[in-house]
């Protein structure tokens, strides 16, 4: 089969499958003697990463980021997976997507757990960038939201940017559940412990970012209820000053023929006069209530 890549190392052997078809599943599960059901869950587009203890090893999923669309927030979209059937004498990994770093294995690396162990430290790195981006991203809006210019800000795009935290972060929190039940040699400690610091690491950094994103967005939905509550008040004051003033123009506006004050030589002027006598008494008494 074309989709089946072999590459024999000293002690081992690597199998790796790449876009195997649904119908070659039964003929590739009788062939390298897997198990049928977990082959078929490392062809399923979104499965979650797991692991699994078998008679002869052990099998694993984990997913690798490689989304390049900043507008994603599912889990097919960000990342995808690869499955790993680790025996002792073999190693088998099972995937969709063609992957840079199984393109450029060679046989310096001894021993198949320096090989899973390599595989997997550059499937965790995978979420490095892109977390330095999304962060960056973040101190952007926050720049924007705490300044003049608070209107210019996308809400989707920060919503986005919280949705895609939350999935990696999940991610990232199965896939270190994974790799604890992992045990290898002692003189591969050091490697395996470097990796679960570095996905510990990313977990609480994106952790930081989950925050700062919930934390901007309420903060921009404050702001943004502030500047509604000053227009609103702003059309309160201006209503206060007018209501009055529209009144004693519609009483004046009534067509009676017996209105005295129409008679009146200077009523024009007292009216008017009463008019911006009671907009100074209405603006005293809003500047000693401190509305503005």
């Amino acid at each position: 089969m074309n989709c089946i890549g072999t590459k024999q190392f000293l002690d081992f052997e690597w199998i790796d499958i790449q876009q195997p078809k649904k119908e070659e599943i039964e003929t590739i599960a009788t062939q390298l003697n897997l198990n049928k059901i977990l082959l078929i869950d490392s062809l399923q587009m979104g499965h979650l990463p797991k692991f699994e203890r078998l008679e002869t090893g052990y099998f694993m999923i984990l997913r690798s980021y490689t989304s390049n669309i900043n507008l994603e927030n599912s889990l097919g979209d960000i990342s995808n997976k690869i499955a790993f059937f680790v025996e002792k004498n073999r190693l088998i990994t099972i995937h969709n997507k063609s992957f840079s770093f199984l393109e450029n294995i060679n046989n310096t690396l001894e021993t198949k757990e320096k090989l899973l162990l390599y595989i997997i430290n550059q499937i965790i790195d995978s979420y490095e960038n892109p977390m330095i981006t999304q962060s960056n991203e973040i101190d952007a809006f926050e720049k924007i939201i705490f300044t003049k210019h608070s209107n210019s800000i996308s809400l989707e795009n920060l919503y986005f940017e919280k949705s895609k935290a939350r999935i990696i972060k999940k991610l990232l929190l199965l896939s270190q559940q994974v790799i604890n039940h992992i045990e290898v040699e002692p003189k591969n400690q050091t490697e395996l412990f470097d990796i679960k610091d570095s996905l510990t690491s990313f977990i609480l950094f994106y952790d930081e970012i989950l925050e700062d994103a919930n934390a901007l967005l309420n903060s921009y939905l404050s702001i943004t209820a502030q500047k509604n509550n000053d227009v609103m008040k702003l059309l309160t004051v201006f209503s206060a000053f007018f209501l009055p003033l529209t009144f004693i123009v519609g009483v004046y506006g009534m067509n009676f023929d017996y209105m005295p004050e129409l008679r009146m030589h200077y009523g024009y002027h007292f009216v008017l006069l009463f008019m911006v006598l009671l907009s100074v008494f209405v603006f005293m008494w809003f500047k000693r209530k401190n509305i503005f």
